[in-house]
């Protein structure tokens, strides 16, 4: 494999296919991968949502699947600042969702990660599917 740690981060609540093909193509293409799950704080806050599974829980379905090999929840400030994160995880590289490519936030942390020696990797998100649209297909 390419990486030897991978690192991402996101809220995965409501774990669903979309989440599970982002973790296998992660996998993929590093040895040993560490999920950061958001804790409550960062969704209710940051996303203004209220989460449908709590914190603990959705570390523990992430936990239960073979393609992380550790989750683990992460605050806000390691989810808005890439380097305390990869300071507290020691990762290769990140991967993230394509959506960020090319930012100025991710821009200034791809320059960051070169004195880590470590790279971001973005993938799309799968189409037609999200939390949200779950969310709302329930209401329906």
């Amino acid at each position: 494999k390419k990486y030897k740690i991978g690192y991402t981060c996101g809220v995965f609540d409501m774990f669903h296919v979309g989440h599970l093909n982002l973790l296998e193509k992660c996998k993929s293409m590093c040895d040993y991968l560490i999920v950061g799950v958001c804790n409550d704080d960062y969704v209710r806050n940051i996303k203004h949502k209220e989460p449908v599974y709590s914190e603990q829980d959705r570390v523990r379905i992430l936990e239960a699947l073979k393609v992380v090999d550790r989750a683990e929840l992460v605050t806000i400030e390691e989810t808005n600042d890439k380097i305390l994160a990869i300071e507290k995880f020691h990762f290769d590289v990140l991967f993230s969702g394509d959506d960020w490519k090319g930012s100025e936030r991710y821009q200034k942390t791809e320059e960051q990660f070169k004195k880590y020696g470590a790279f971001i990797v973005y993938f799309p998100y799968t189409q037609g599917i999200s939390t949200t649209q779950i969310k709302e297909k329930i209401k329906k």
